[in-house]
């Protein structure tokens, strides 16, 4: 909203012009985001923490996290508000990706949010159940994946992207929706479950919309794109100054949530950060190098479904406990070590996909 009424004034004064250029935008959304969540992070905790809005610790968790029951959750209503308020103010809401990016935050945000109150309200401690939770998320995938198939401006429609070759495109037909579905709620699911210790996921995400905001300025960019040999898809562009977005109120929100946490994300924020960027996967066709920037939220996700399936089928868990943060924390790591080592993990992994952009 502001970018264009910015914008429009360059007709009468020239610096104005300066608006149209995404890699501003992206500073200003960064700038922004950031800003509101340290203006409200306070009044949030508090509020918050009046309400009893507070964390629930699970008697089967690590003893070591005791001490963080009480500590106000739902903080990812904040993180949802700065980025989306700062995409509103920097952002071109005539961007068809724009909208459905605002569609998939918001969306997984309020799935979120119905399971962190009754988790927290109603003291229910498996919060919504798992088939009507998977069922919405499913739900909300479908229609964003059948959006995206039924694109007549999209050159690389139901395409499938490898990562270190050229050109080589599968193309998936109708299988391309049930894919689309597996990547977003996965996504969404995978940063719910690395969610665990104070500051693990916000980090990551953070680090994740870096790598990510690399990605889709490329796939804008005509001349980038046909240098690097990436898929040229006009208009995603713009989705830079949402990665931005979501990159200054990650950290911004990590300011409240590094160890010791003063605020969890819940819910809320995990799910809308992971439906996020399992959708900017899919708008880029980079579902593939998301896996490789997400690893530890890949790592974390393999961890939960080993641990079941080994107890299932032979009574015996190969990890001390699961997601396999918490099987380091069992062995002794500190968490803050813990945390830190994910992050460097993280960066490198982050690192390696935009390798992909050169090494094809």
């Amino acid at each position: 909203m502001l970018y264009k009424l910015l914008y429009s004034l360059s007709e009468i004064y020239s610096p104005f012009n300066v608006f149209r250029y995404i890699t501003f935008r992206t500073a200003l959304a960064v700038i922004t985001s950031l800003l509101i969540t340290f203006a409200l992070a306070p009044w949030i905790i508090e509020k918050l923490r009046k309400f009893s809005f507070t964390q629930q610790v699970r008697d089967d968790g690590p003893k070591t996290h005791l001490y963080k029951k009480g500590t106000p959750t739902m903080g990812g209503i904040l993180i949802i508000l700065s980025v989306v308020i700062s995409v509103l103010l920097w952002g071109d809401l005539s961007n068809r990706y724009m909208l459905i990016m605002l569609v998939a935050i918001t969306g997984y945000g309020f799935i979120g949010l119905a399971d962190d109150y009754l988790k927290t309200i109603k003291r229910n401690p498996k919060g919504l159940r798992g088939w009507y939770k998977f069922g919405i998320q499913i739900f909300l995938a479908m229609i964003i994946g059948f959006l995206f198939y039924n694109d007549p401006s999209d050159l690389y429609i139901a395409k499938l992207s490898i990562p270190f070759f050229k050109k080589w495109l599968i193309d998936l037909g109708w299988f391309y929706i049930p894919f689309s579905i597996l990547v977003i709620v996965g996504a969404s699911n995978a940063v719910n479950l690395t969610d665990g210790i104070d500051g693990l996921a916000i980090g990551l995400v953070g680090i994740a919309c870096l790598a990510n905001g690399a990605l889709v300025y490329i796939s804008g960019h005509a001349g980038f794109s046909r240098y690097l040999h990436v898929l040229f898809l006009p208009g995603s562009g713009e989705l830079t100054v949402f990665c931005g977005a979501m990159f200054g109120a990650a950290l911004g929100f990590l300011w409240y949530n590094s160890y010791p946490a003063e605020i969890f994300m819940g819910d809320v924020g995990s799910l809308g950060l992971g439906g996020a960027l399992g959708t900017l996967a899919v708008i880029t066709k980079q579902e593939i190098v998301l896996a490789i920037v997400g690893g530890i939220f890949v790592i974390e996700t393999f961890s939960v479904i080993i641990q079941v399936a080994s107890f299932k089928l032979t009574g015996k868990r190969v990890f001390k406990m699961a997601p396999i943060h918490h099987h380091f924390e069992e062995k002794g790591w500190p968490e803050p070590k813990v945390i830190v080592r994910f992050w460097i993990i993280g960066i490198i992994l982050a690192l390696l996909s935009l390798t992909t952009l050169k090494v094809r």
